[in-house]
């Protein structure tokens, strides 16, 4: 019995010395200590993405014979921009809303599985961003804070549009989920974000009136069942 409270006492004894410990490393140089009790906060972000296109076919065989498979074969970086306007819930969670722009590209290459028929095109596109997400933030340690965030993000896509083998609509709803880290500088919270989104709709334009002089384009739609999309974005946010 006594050797089991002895265990016991010295347990409590280290778990009170490190509770301390920890608490004093972490009071210790606090910046901005008191930056997270604002009720609003606003900032600005800069950053990259990368986009892909999921194409779903449907075994559609053209009167030549001829079977078509669409895929996207690499990634081209793109560049965005966000405001943010944050809005505190309590200490752990808060409000996100971060409109922005995004400009970039995709290669999609078509390809007639029977043959070495092969097919390109370049689909640009200037999306207008509104993602409203939750964060929720762990407990503060010095000068760093991780965080989880996701929510829901549409996008418009303002870019003019050409016609071609493929027509993309103008709007999606992404479904995004991301991660990262509050640092606390002297003068400004400086936020890298790596966020995942999911895009939820068929981007694909199924009706395509445009090619009535040209049918023979048609096809790499009628090829295709849907398309979605997915973006993998990491911005820095200055607050």
């Amino acid at each position: 019995m006594m050797k089991t409270l002895r265990i016991i006492l010295a347990f409590l004894l280290l778990t009170a010395a490190g509770g301390l410990q920890a608490r004093t490393f972490n009071d210790k140089v606090l910046n901005r200590p008191y930056a997270d009790m604002r009720k609003w906060h606003l900032g600005f972000s800069v950053g990259m993405y990368v986009s892909d296109i999921r194409f779903t076919h449907n075994g559609f065989i053209t009167p030549e014979g001829q079977q078509w498979r669409l895929d996207q074969p690499g990634y081209q970086p793109g560049f965005c921009v966000n405001g943010l306007f944050d809005l505190r819930l309590n200490n752990y969670f808060s409000v996100r809303f971060t409109p922005g722009m995004y400009f970039g590209s995709r290669d999609v290459r078509m390809v007639d599985v029977d043959g070495d028929l092969t097919e390109r095109q370049n689909l640009k596109s200037t999306f207008v961003v509104l993602p409203i997400e939750l964060k929720y933030s762990a407990m503060r340690w010095r000068n760093a804070r991780p965080y989880l965030v996701g929510g829901v993000m549409p996008a418009f896509d303002v870019g003019k549009k050409r016609s071609d083998f493929l027509q993309l609509k103008s709007s999606d709803i992404y479904l995004t989920v991301g991660f990262g880290f509050d640092f606390y500088l002297p003068y400004f919270k400086l936020v890298p974000e790596l966020k995942f989104c999911f895009g939820l709709s068929d981007v694909l334009v199924h009706d395509r009136p445009d090619l009535i002089d040209d049918p023979d384009k048609f096809k790499y739609t009628q090829s295709l069942a849907k398309a979605t999309s997915k973006m993998v974005i990491l911005t820095f946010y200055f607050e």
